[in-house]
């Protein structure tokens, strides 16, 4: 029988594909983002304590109201921000389903939707299972002219059309580091407007900024407040990826459409977690000032040992990862993802090939590129660093 199906085209993510292979080979794996460490041991005690109290049925369906009251909290605390904690805020499992559902619930049969390229290859993916037609922005590495990536004014204009229905931005950015400047954010804000465009921002890195970048939560933005849902989770803040426990902000009448499909994919996130949760956004400052400060310094360690390699490394405003161009270490023909599988055969160490982060027709852009993550302890980084010298 000939399949028919939507998903026919998808094969295996860029990062199972490149964890499997990291794992065959032993090698260290800087590829998927994810922390090789536990986060704060109180969370795990706060989740244990929820589950004997009993909080271990299911959760209303717009989330807890202990952690949508944090959530508010956090978004007065950061971003000066007044959010309606019965309309305005929705708890899904992950910000992936949070940018999923919301996708789902804005556009329909070939609609367009913007995206900056390089980009998290799940946009692209539920674009295309909406039935939209994605548009790319491309994202310029530093110049002569621009001290961080970059995107050329007309390009973006040319993007839009009546036909668009969707803006998805990510700041701070993966897989750049870019972090969106308010003046940037404006201009999209007035072409969203322009085009009566609804506006997704992805900010699930936004208290991880270096080297004096400020995150601009994007719905502070004038042009921006009235159409776009911020989504943003606790995986990355606190290192507990594997809790899936993330949120949308925004607009009543917006995250009503984002919870109508919320409700048909897992209707609600698991309780315990929510629960404790709850407890991590309420932190003291402290903690946010030393959870930065140790990425910093985690980031210049894998900077260090990548530039030693023969790597050039781009500036990281925000996010986890780094990205560097391969021309002084590949061979002229091969592509990212030719070049990363060598990399892990020959030096035991593992990126992520950035081709899978921008349309098919426009790979081309990230073949002399690789992305590599420092969210790993010292000894890790320290071996990595080694294995690439030695290589």
């Amino acid at each position: 029988m000939t399949s028919r199906s939507r998903t026919a085209h998808f094969g295996p993510s860029i990062f199972s594909e490149m964890s499997r292979r990291a794992v065959e080979a032993k090698a260290v794996n800087l590829g998927q983002g994810f922390p090789d460490f536990d986060g704060p041991s109180c969370l795990k005690d706060a989740a244990l304590t929820a589950m004997s109290q009993g909080f271990n049925q299911y959760a209303p369906s717009m989330g807890t109201p202990v952690l949508r009251g944090a959530i508010v909290e956090h978004a007065k605390r950061f971003y000066g921000q007044t959010v309606n904690v019965d309309s305005e805020v929705l708890v899904t499992s992950g910000a992936t389903e949070a940018l999923f559902d919301a996708i789902l619930a804005f556009v329909n049969e070939g609609d367009e939707v913007v995206l900056f390229a390089p980009f998290f290859d799940s946009y692209l993916a539920a674009t295309q299972l909406a039935g939209g037609v994605a548009k790319s922005v491309r994202l310029q590495p530093p110049d002569a002219q621009h001290t961080t990536w970059w995107f050329d004014d007309a390009e973006l204009v040319r993007a839009f059309s009546a036909k668009t229905k969707l803006v998805i931005i990510n700041t701070p950015h993966n897989p750049t580091g870019k972090v969106f400047t308010p003046a940037e954010l404006t201009r999209i804000g007035e072409l969203a407007r322009t085009h009566q465009a609804t506006v997704l921002s992805d900010e699930v890195y936004e208290h991880l900024t270096f080297d004096g970048a400020v995150h601009t939560r994007a719905s502070t933005i004038d042009s921006l407040k009235d159409r776009t849902v911020v989504i943003s989770s606790a995986g990355k803040t606190f290192s507990l990826t594997g809790w899936k426990v993330g949120w949308a902000i925004g607009p009543a009448e917006l995250i009503s459409q984002v919870h109508k499909v919320h409700q048909w994919v897992t209707f609600s996130t698991a309780t315990p977690l929510q629960v404790a949760m709850a407890s991590a956004l309420r932190f003291t400052d402290q903690y946010f000032t030393d959870f930065t400060r140790d990425y910093q310094r985690r980031k210049a360690m894998l900077h260090t040992s990548l530039t030693a390699a023969g790597f050039e490394v781009f500036p990281s405003e925000g996010t986890y990862f780094l990205m560097a161009r391969t021309d002084r270490v590949k061979r002229p023909e091969e592509t990212d993802v030719q070049f990363c599988i060598r990399l892990i055969s020959e030096a035991g160490v593992a990126a992520i090939p950035p081709s899978a982060f921008y349309l098919p027709h426009e790979a081309h852009h990230g073949f002399n590129l690789a992305r590599f993550a420092f969210c790993k302890t010292d000894a890790v980084l320290e071996d990595a660093g080694r294995r690439l010298a030695a290589w």
